[in-house]
């Protein structure tokens, strides 16, 4: 067995990283018995990340304001062996917070790692955008984070837990074109900082970080950029492909790596961080 390492003594210890039964590799799962909540998960990175999780042994909640989405998440995850349950969720219905987090305790008996996902963007200017569209906005990208952090918390303060909030590399730096998203995803990436000293200083065994994906090859993405002016669109494209050090926008599964790190005890000793996944967008 290539997974018994040979120690000095002659005897042999068990490396649980990795080991050869019979010519099959056995991996250890990071997430194996965990249970997980992903907001936002019926398409793009959400998805990428559900798929992701239960590939690492984790039983996935598919939660999405498309019930149909999320079920089809769901229902290939099982066909492909993983463990999922799917659900449709309003992230920005306080109602629905309590509802979803109640029925996996009750289910399950905990929560381990929820990845506030869900989010919009409106292509904009800060002399475009609408107030409605701003509000819908903050709901949707900002609300919704603080809602799932607060429930996250509540559930997880005694046994602990990984919270991991989808900001953007734009809660970082500015887009003309995106005055309301900039400005939710920046109270992102500043919110999980605030909840991160919070929960230290309550001394609850919970993590809060942030993730900031880069310009990625999402339905997200994609639709606003339908939305723009076809000259615009073009222009937008080329400019940021130009930008990015690595010359190319990321793919779902990218971020889906990012968040399993932070979901897992590999980053235990990591807390209040933003992680950036961006080609290297915001090296300039």
């Amino acid at each position: 067995w290539n997974g018994l390492l040979a120690l000095n003594d002659g005897s042999l210890l068990v490396n649980p990283e990795l080991l050869y039964i019979k010519g099959v590799q056995t991996m250890s799962l990071k997430l194996e018995n965990k249970i997980a909540l992903i907001t936002g998960a019926g398409s793009g990175i959400g998805e990428a990340i559900a798929r992701r999780f239960a590939q690492e042994g984790a039983l996935v909640y598919v939660t999405d304001l498309d019930s149909a989405s999320a079920s089809r998440v769901a229902g290939e995850i099982i066909a492909e062996g993983g463990r999922a349950e799917a659900a449709r969720q309003d992230v920005t219905d306080e109602k629905a917070w309590g509802t979803q987090l109640g029925e996996i305790i009750a289910s399950q008996g905990a929560l381990d790692v929820l990845v506030n996902n869900a989010g919009i963007a409106i292509p904009a200017s800060v002399e475009d955008a609408t107030l409605e569209d701003w509000r819908t906005t903050q709901a949707v990208n900002g609300e919704s984070v603080f809602m799932g952090t607060r429930g996250a918390i509540a559930v997880m303060r005694e046994r602990g837990g990984s919270i991991i909030n989808i900001s953007s590399i734009e809660g970082i730096v500015g887009e003309a074109m995106t005055a309301a998203y900039n400005y939710s995803k920046g109270g992102v990436r500043i919110f999980t900082k605030s909840a991160a000293l919070a929960c230290t200083r309550k001394g609850y065994p919970i993590r809060v970080n942030s993730v900031h994906p880069g310009f990625i090859l999402t339905p997200l993405v994609q639709g606003a950029l339908a939305g723009m002016p076809e000259g615009e669109a073009e222009e937008f494209v080329t400019r940021v492909t130009s930008a990015i050090p690595m010359g190319s926008m990321g793919e779902p599964l990218d971020i889906a790596n990012g968040c399993l790190f932070l979901a897992c005890d590999d980053s235990r000793y990591m807390t209040g961080s933003e992680l950036v996944i961006d080609g290297g967008y915001t090296c300039h």
